[in-house]
């Protein structure tokens, strides 16, 4: 491992790290909530921590493959503790392992709280909070890789943090790694600026509409207020964080495509069409469930049920309701939501859709060789393309994985908290998928204090985990990874 390069890169994220504290910064001066001091010093220890790393190191510029899981596992754990430092000084949250877990939560766009209650911290580290999400969204490693100088193994940082259902789809952007950041970045900003507008333009505060904005595009969930979006009850907020909760979800690269004009990967996009497929069947089921049960009228009920499969299904994690006093069937439909996720390439996280596109066409291809047509070569087709064995084995490990880490993270969490065991399973199946709220004692009104610290740590590894999408925060403890 070349450890200078990987010093030298982790000296930049401290340095993109203090820097980003500056906005927080300046809503604390705006709003005069007492957190200026605490911002400062937090913003200047970081800086000053990395100005070194990355000006002795600035000459090392090779990374392999193995420097760049180690930098996606371990800059997100540093980032994590660095940006905790703003709630530990200021106080309102002392405790260094709350502290860590919520701005891990924010990071990996988790959206999973310890506070109770998240009206009473300051402006300026609320937009901190915040501003976590729309750091983490697009990922913080490609925001680095930016000021990273060319040549410097960028793609390998990339690909370690990124979704292998990127690798089964085979989008890419640009031959240049700094190109294709930018360009990642420029998509998703624009996308920020066009809901923070239509949200201010409903009468929304800006300040409100900015930490709404950070928490909706980067599908993770964290708002300002006890109630989440429920706190406005107005139906317009509503169908505005819909629509931006839906295009969180949908990958980047054909956003990237449509501005190019490049409609026709549009059509094309097989996992495109299922995410619309799913979105389509589970609003109306649930919809339906709660307008058949009368829990709301019919509009309510499209609103509200539509509302929280999106939310859910794209790993956001805002709240408008507790749903948790739904109808059971309504319940269970939300429950399986957890486990699908959105696009690949996109900002949410979970098993995503991709790879129960290629389990299911693998599956029918299999039951039609088996009994139909023995001597006939059945392929599994993407975006009109047929798709490689060695990528169907890897949706098959990568689900397997996520449900073996879900039973066994479970088991965990029922004996190191001798909690019930839907609390148990529900924080797991919500940290690892990245979505915040669950079911049980972390449902929709409640949070995560009530958790020992044991149990926090297990859990910011699940989000970390779910961030990374599994194979870079797993392949590390592998004795073989630490070999040459």
């Amino acid at each position: 491992m070349h450890l200078f390069s990987i010093l030298h890169v982790f000296g930049t994220l401290f340095l993109v790290t203090g820097i980003s504290m500056v906005l927080p910064l300046a809503c604390s001066l705006i709003y005069g909530d007492g957190d200026c001091f605490a911002l400062s010093v937090a913003a200047l220890s970081t800086t000053i921590l990395g100005i070194p790393l990355w000006w002795v190191f600035r000459k090392h510029h090779s990374l392999g493959i193995k420097d760049g899981i180690f930098i996606a596992a371990f800059g997100w754990i540093v980032v994590s503790a660095l940006s905790a430092l703003p709630f530990m000084i200021h106080g309102v949250i002392p405790s260094f392992t709350d502290a860590f877990f919520e701005m891990m939560s924010g990071y990996t766009t988790s959206g999973a709280t310890i506070l109770t209650d998240i009206e009473v911290v300051p402006h300026g580290l609320l937009f901190w909070r915040s501003q976590t999400h729309l750091l983490g969204g697009m990922g913080f490693l490609t925001l680095t890789v930016i000021f990273l100088p060319h040549g410097m193994g960028g793609l390998r940082i990339f690909r370690a943090e990124s979704s292998p259902g990127q690798v089964i789809t085979k989008e890419k952007f640009h031959a240049r790694n700094r190109d294709t950041m930018i360009s990642l970045w420029i998509i998703y900003m624009v996308l920020n600026l066009a809901e923070t507008l239509l949200l201010c333009a409903g009468g929304m505060s800006l300040f409100d509409a900015l930490c709404h904005a950070f928490g909706t595009v980067s599908t993770s969930g964290y708002s300002p207020w006890n109630a989440s979006i429920g706190h406005y009850d107005n139906a317009y907020f509503d169908w505005v964080i819909i629509l931006f909760m839906f295009l969180g979800g949908v990958t980047f690269v054909l956003f990237y495509q449509m501005v190019r004009g490049n409609w026709r990967s549009v059509w094309i996009n097989t996992e495109f069409r299922w995410y619309v497929g799913f979105m389509l069947f589970f609003c109306g089921m649930v919809s339906w469930l709660l307008w058949k049960e009368n829990t709301y009228g019919l509009m309510d009920a499209i609103r509200y049920g539509t509302f929280q499969v999106t939310s859910l299904l794209t790993t956001t994690g805002f709240t408008t309701a507790d749903y948790e006093q739904w109808p059971q069937a309504a319940q269970m439909f939300l429950y399986a939501v957890c486990f699908i996720g959105a696009c690949a390439g996109s900002t949410t996280s979970g098993i995503k859709i991709v790879h129960y596109v290629v389990l299911c066409k693998f599956m029918s291809a299999s039951i039609k060789k088996l009994f139909f047509q023995p001597m006939a070569v059945v392929s599994v087709r993407l975006n009109q393309r047929p798709v490689d064995d060695s990528i169907i084995h890897l949706s098959v490990c990568y689900f397997i994985v996520n449900i073996f880490m879900i039973l066994a993270g479970g088991c965990v969490m029922v004996l190191t908290d001798d909690m019930d065991y839907l609390t148990a399973m529900s924080s797991v199946i919500a940290t690892l998928m990245n979505i915040g709220p669950g079911f049980g004692g972390v449902g929709p009104v409640e949070n995560y204090a009530f958790i020992s610290d044991t149990g926090k740590w297990f859990l910011s590894y699940n989000m970390l985990v779910g961030r990374l999408e599994m194979f870079s925060a797993l392949v590390i403890f592998y004795p073989s990874f630490w070999k040459r």
